[in-house]
């Protein structure tokens, strides 16, 4: 195919950015997504609302999660397809990864409307605020599916090559949010109702512009289940190669519940700092993540086709663009933190907490430039096993045992230094585990 020679010819800062800026744009559009709804709903003044928003957000991570292992399992495994020459597996992976997500979201949407009550009192959702929480997580349920379809397609579009259909349709589908969030929120003062149906209709958006691109322009996409049928057994694989960005979804929304849960201990006013000082930092994460996603189905066609030189330049690239990027960013986020906690809190004695709490959740996101590269290249590579349990590392194993043992001994301000201890350590681990890989592939490719 065509596109091929984007990861194969191209010259590495050029495949590099050509990759990445498209999926680092995506991002960003994910973090406007995430921003917006908080953002006009503190425009209201009401903190007890935007702690709703918070507490909700980690059952979505259920949702995301299953849409993030689809999609990144499925970009990587069609990638590599490509890359070995293997054309009908890629089409039946990509029809395997459009029904999934279809029917992945039938089912999450009917568990949470079924089991509102017993989702809120889990996250932690005190009694000021559950009223709230359950309009806002109900809307929201019935556009899950619709969230799924569009975030797993706008990854698997890129295995191909064709890297400006997901770029689009997410940022088209953002900014139909971003418009309809001050109309819903402020203009009719619907609140945090006003706030889910506005992302529900930019999903719906965003579904539709990628359903016209893979019924008219896509070479390996197709609706048409005997892809899939031919062997379901692809499935199990691709939802295994995409298990780290699942499990890591997941576990981040454990995390964020227990951490709510702790929080909910000095009130809602907490809850709301946490979060305000979380959506001003995670830009720096997400734009790092990006870049790495973008750079994983370049990483995963040449480790297919067993280049080693060009995967070694691949790897110091993006680590020096992802770090160097990390630095800069934390830097600049923490010098400006009191006008980035300002946007979501109005009261000034929670817009202090969140203030001091942000130094703990940036002072280690440069390193994290390496974790994220680590972890796509495991992927890259099918180690399946190895980059899971990297993921598992940083958000489960690592942060929620940290969670509960810095509050014991340092309190509220021990909930958030209980990230950077556990991203540290996530980040020695996981660069341990990439040098790994990559001699395992040298020496293979010496062998042969």
């Amino acid at each position: 195919m065509g596109n091929e020679a984007l990861f194969r010819d191209k010259p590495v800062w050029k495949a590099i950015f050509t990759l990445a800026i498209p999926s680092v744009l995506t991002i960003l559009i994910m973090v406007l997504y995430n921003m917006a709804d908080m953002f006009f709903i503190g425009m209201l003044g009401d903190d007890t609302q935007v702690a709703a928003v918070a507490v909700v957000g980690p059952v979505f991570s259920l949702a995301t999660a299953v849409a993030t292992m689809l999609g990144a399992g499925g970009c990587a495994v069609i990638a590599k397809a490509l890359g070995a020459q293997e054309h009908d597996t890629a089409r039946r992976v990509g029809s395997l990864c459009i029904w999934a997500s279809i029917l992945f979201g039938a089912v999450f949407t009917a568990v949470m409307l079924s089991a509102t009550d017993i989702v809120l009192s889990f996250l932690g959702a005190t009694e000021d605020l559950i009223g709230y929480a359950a309009t806002y997580m109900r809307i929201l349920a019935l556009g899950s599916p619709l969230m799924l379809f569009s975030v797993v397609m706008a990854s698997v579009v890129r295995a191909e090559g064709a890297i400006l259909p997901g770029m689009l349709s997410n940022m088209t589908g953002t900014v139909t949010n971003i418009i309809l969030d001050p109309v819903f929120i402020l203009g009719l003062n619907m609140g945090v109702a006003g706030a889910a149906i506005a992302t529900v209709l930019g999903n719906l958006v965003a579904t539709l512009l990628l359903t016209v691109f893979i019924r008219k322009r896509s070479g390996i996409l197709s609706f048409s289940p005997k892809y899939a049928l031919q062997r379901p057994s692809l499935l199990l694989h691709t939802m295994a190669v995409g298990l780290p960005n699942g499990i890591s979804s997941v576990l981040s929304g454990f995390a964020s519940t227990f951490s709510n849960q702790l929080l909910s201990l000095y009130g809602s006013s907490a809850i709301a700092a946490m979060a305000a000082a979380g959506r001003s930092t995670m830009v720096i994460t997400m734009i790092q993540m990006g870049i790495c996603m973008g750079a994983s189905p370049l990483m995963a066609y040449n480790y297919g086709a067993r280049n080693i030189p060009r995967i070694r330049e691949i790897l110091q690239k993006v680590a020096i663009l992802t770090v160097g990027f990390g630095l800069l960013a934390a830097i600049s986020c923490y010098l400006s933190r009191d006008a980035l906690i300002g946007l979501f809190l109005k009261e000034p004695s929670n817009a202090e907490i969140g203030s001091q709490l942000m130094f703990f959740l940036i002072i280690a996101s440069p390193l994290l430039g390496f974790y994220y590269l680590s972890s796509n290249f495991l992927q890259a590579a099918g180690n399946a096993f190895l980059a899971t349990v990297v993921s598992i590392l940083r958000q489960g194993a690592l942060l929620i045992p940290c969670l509960y043992l810095m509050h014991c001994f340092f309190g509220l301000t021990g909930i958030a230094a209980a990230h950077t201890v556990s991203d540290v350590c996530a980040v020695m681990i996981a660069v341990g585990f990439c040098l790994w890989q990559y001699r395992k592939l040298v020496r293979t490719a010496s062998a042969q």
